[in-house]
């Protein structure tokens, strides 16, 4: 439970002495009115190249501010020097749904359109929902209609202190051949319910010339347990 200790302290600073006008900057929000980028035509034809390797995992970390050691997440920033355009959205359009711990880059803004995740960031796609992170995805998944109908009414902007949330444990890439697939684990928590949730999923793409499509999605059963708020 350190993790969830971990965000629950996050939940309750971030909450103390703010107003309660601003009390939405903490909650999930679904844009439904993403703006559009044009498609970009110069997409080159990429070969991949057979691996197996972890994008994302956890450790115990320090951290000065709390003086305390809490589990956070890492990337593998080596792996990142090396990715392919269709790699990179493959793991951007998995990093989108999920969070990983995504915070406000300064002030909060009332569009909020400055959430910085670690994801997006280690694979230089900017702010959570923004032109430069949803513009290149749909470059990629230009034919893939249901991934692009997705983009336009579910893109969530819920930073880290959310007190109901998701968020990665840890993340492999598998490519082989045309075949890219994403495996990961994923937990979530809902302070106010005491519950918590656990599940684990592969998503399967395929790369055809210059574009993506999502082949299918292998989920294991949501694993939930209840736990004590201290209420």
């Amino acid at each position: 439970m350190t993790k969830y200790l971990y965000i629950f302290i996050l939940v309750f600073l971030a909450s103390c002495g703010q107003p309660n006008s601003n009390s939405d900057k903490n909650d999930v929000v679904i844009s439904d009115s993403i703006p559009k980028t044009e498609e970009n035509n110069s997409v080159k034809n990429f070969k991949l190249t057979d691996k197996i390797e972890k994008f994302l995992w956890r450790e115990d970390k320090y951290d000065e501010e709390l003086k305390d050691t809490f589990n956070t997440i890492v990337i593998n920033e080596e792996l990142c020097k090396t990715l392919t355009e269709p790699e990179i959205a493959v793991l951007g359009y998995v990093g989108t749904y999920i969070g990983s711990e995504c915070k406000w880059d300064g002030e909060y803004k009332d569009d909020r359109s400055n959430l910085k995740c670690k994801i997006l960031t280690a694979l230089n796609l900017g702010y959570q929902c923004s032109d430069r992170h949803l513009g290149f995805l749909r470059k990629w998944f230009k034919n893939d209609k249901k991934v692009l109908e997705e983009f336009d009414y579910n893109c969530p902007t819920t930073p880290y202190t959310a007190s109901s949330q998701n968020t990665f444990d840890e993340i492999t890439l598998i490519v082989k051949g045309n075949n890219i697939s994403v495996w990961f684990s994923a937990s979530g928590i809902n302070m106010p319910m005491g519950e918590s949730w656990n599940w684990t999923e592969t998503d399967h793409f395929k790369l055809d010339n210059d574009y993506i499509r999502l082949i299918k999605k292998d989920k294991s059963k949501v694993k939930r347990e209840h736990f004590d708020t201290g209420e």
